[in-house]
């Protein structure tokens, strides 16, 4: 039996003893842990109980071995003076990262193929936990370094992850606080011909907030699973939030279509958070035909407006609570911490932007915003979803992301 029929087979709190027996057998592993990044995206935790005869702690996301496969997703393999090698992989599955599986081997075992093998055993790993997840707590519990509240319960139930990738596009997003919630609000669905997106601002802290928001999201969810346009997610929505609120608990969002063969996008922006794009150089903020908020008035009537995507374009959206981005200074413009954060993380790659967006807003001195959600995506062109690599176009590309 293969590694990926015995994950495949494993009951869902038993993934990591299938998975080391069938490396020891296969691969003459010694032994195998699995670290998974916490809630917060600060450390990756072992999931108990640890194989290896050291032991596995917990690591931070930014130092060590570990910690530098995750941010680059890069296997790592390290042969010491000794008999054993050890080979550190990434656990990810459609650009969300879960975290880091950790292979002891023999050290002549301990090949190219033997990592390369084992590389895909990690990919096929994290497909079985993303499944495992419904029917176990094991995971997620190793997940937390410390207790979520109700709220942060509640959203980490409903939003979709914080990652998506395919061969046209990345799409990242990042949001602080991560175990409380500040009620932001972010979903997508994929098919061949497009990628939808839904952004929102969040409705403010606590259960409350969480509460509308659960309820935005399973009314868009409702209105794209029966075919609507967006004009009809968004008149869907609206009607839902007024119906159980009347009025009381708007919601801003940006309601996005992106076609996958030309680059071609429809938006609705309900009051919606900041979209600022990048194309070459340029970073600007897109100025949309602002309408009202989801769930104010009953009845709203919404357009969708038209914008386009060059290969190597940027899209960033920044949704901050209520008060909107933090000021800088009295007489600074209020998007200027967010244009400033921007210029500074512009180089990084798609996937660790929004979380230095996120951390370059929460550092402004003066009134730091309770909760921040950014989302970055990053167009390669439907050329890329052909071929694999992204043609040359009018928009210049992004710049690679430094070395670790």
């Amino acid at each position: 039996m293969t590694v990926e029929s015995a994950l495949r087979g494993a009951a869902p709190h038993l993934l990591l003893d299938s998975l080391r027996t069938s490396l020891a057998q296969q691969y003459a592993a010694s032994s195998a842990d699995l670290l998974l990044i916490d809630y917060g995206f600060t450390s990756l935790r072992p999931v108990r109980p640890v194989q290896a005869p050291a032991g596995v702690r917990h690591v931070p996301v930014d130092t060590g071995p570990v910690g530098r496969v995750f941010r680059t997703q890069q296997p790592y393999l390290f042969r010491d003076d000794g008999p054993t090698a050890t080979v550190c992989l990434p656990v990810t599955v459609r650009g969300d990262r879960l975290g880091v599986l950790v292979v002891l081997l023999p050290r002549d075992r301990a090949t190219p193929e033997s990592v390369e093998s084992l590389g895909r055993v990690a990919e096929t790993l994290g497909h079985a936990l993303c499944v495992a997840d419904r029917h176990t707590d094991l995971y997620r519990s190793t997940r937390r370094t410390r207790a979520l509240t109700v709220a942060g319960e509640m959203q980490w139930d409903t939003l979709p992850g914080r990652a998506c990738t395919g061969p046209a596009f990345d799409l990242h997003a990042y949001w602080e606080p991560a175990y409380t919630s500040g009620g932001h609000l972010l979903d997508w669905s994929v098919t061949e011909d497009e990628l939808l997106l839904v952004v929102a601002d969040g409705a403010g802290p606590g259960t409350p907030a969480a509460l509308v928001s659960t309820l935005a999201l399973n009314a868009i969810r409702n209105a794209r699973r029966a075919g609507l346009d967006l004009v009809g997610q968004a008149s869907l929505t609206d009607q839902a939030l007024y119906g159980q609120y009347r009025g009381k608990n708007p919601l801003a969002a940006l309601l996005l279509r992106l076609d996958l063969a030309t680059g071609g996008i429809e938006v609705v922006d309900a009051g919606s958070p900041t979209l600022w794009r990048t194309r070459g150089t340029t970073t600007e903020r897109i100025e949309l035909d602002r309408q009202l908020p989801l769930g104010m008035f009953e009845d709203t009537v919404y357009a969708t407006q038209h914008l386009r995507l060059l290969p190597g374009d940027r899209f960033v959206f920044v949704a901050c609570d209520p008060g909107g981005p933090p000021p800088g200074g009295e007489n600074e413009a209020p998007d200027g911490p967010v244009a400033r954060a921007l210029a500074q993380t512009g180089p990084l790659s798609c996937a660790d932007a929004p979380r230095a967006v996120v951390r370059a807003l929460r550092e402004t001195p003066r009134d730091v915003p309770d909760a921040v959600l950014v989302v970055c995506l990053d167009w390669h062109g439907p050329e890329a979803g052909r071929s694999g690599t992204a043609p040359d176009g009018d928009g210049a590309p992004l710049p690679p992301p430094p070395s670790p």
